[in-house]
């Protein structure tokens, strides 16, 4: 069967959803580029290891060993844990943070117990409590192209990086290919694509997906397999 993936979007504070996935056989997938930073917590044979993942500014080819298990918070945008700026993560430069006997791991000099999917907005709320997870009240505006005064606009476009791990500019033409490729993947036209997502024409579609999909737009059309989270 392969990689089999869930994820449930909730109410936990500063998470955006929770997700699962397992694989059944070895299986490679293409992960897609993204905008948001991630906890993640893996389960293979060599044990478990916790990570703390960036944006992925385009897409990466990845593998799933037979057996293993993976979970994880997707962070809401702008949301980070301080220790390790998002900027620093970008692109599949984890941290890998160290992990103890017993199911227990560190961060920030202390020991914590591995959450799991079911009891992770407990691990989420005793990081908050910790001051180890915050989020950028200016990032949603600065998203949307407004800042308060007096922050100068270079203020504006630094702070949005430091919290987010790239550029306003990036972010915006990642949220819009994969915008476009669920179109593509849901059966809609090239045409309607390359209009939908403001591109020029059908060169610059076929470029976008690559870079943010690892398929060309006819692939995705015909059901080309892409992880979005």
């Amino acid at each position: 069967m392969g990689l089999v993936f869930d994820a449930v979007t909730g109410d936990i504070p500063l998470v955006q959803r929770v997700w699962t996935a397992h694989c059944d056989a070895e299986t490679g997938f293409t992960s897609v580029a993204k905008s948001t930073s991630m906890i993640a917590f893996a389960r293979t044979a060599g044990g478990t290891t916790v990570h703390l993942r960036g944006p992925e500014t385009r897409a990466t080819a990845l593998g799933c060993p037979e057996g293993s298990e993976f979970f994880g918070v997707e962070l809401q945008l702008g949301a980070f844990v301080p220790l390790f700026r998002p900027v620093g993560l970008a692109d599949l430069n984890d941290v890998v943070l160290p992990t103890l006997p017993g199911g227990r791991f560190v961060l920030d000099k202390e020991d914590w117990e591995m959450p799991t999917p079911q009891n992770v907005d407990v691990f989420v709320a005793r990081l908050l409590r910790a001051g180890l997870l915050r989020r950028d009240p200016l990032v949603e505006d600065i998203r949307h192209g407004e800042r308060p005064p007096p922050v100068s606009e270079r203020t504006a476009q630094l702070r949005f990086r430091r919290a987010v791990g790239i550029s306003r500019r990036k972010l915006v033409s990642i949220e819009q290919a994969r915008h476009v490729a669920r179109l593509l993947a849901a059966g809609g036209s090239i045409a309607d694509a390359v209009t939908a997502g403001g591109y020029y024409d059908q060169p610059q579609l076929a470029r976008a997906m690559r870079w943010a999909t690892g398929h060309t737009p006819g692939e995705l059309r015909s059901g080309a397999s892409f992880l979005a989270f």
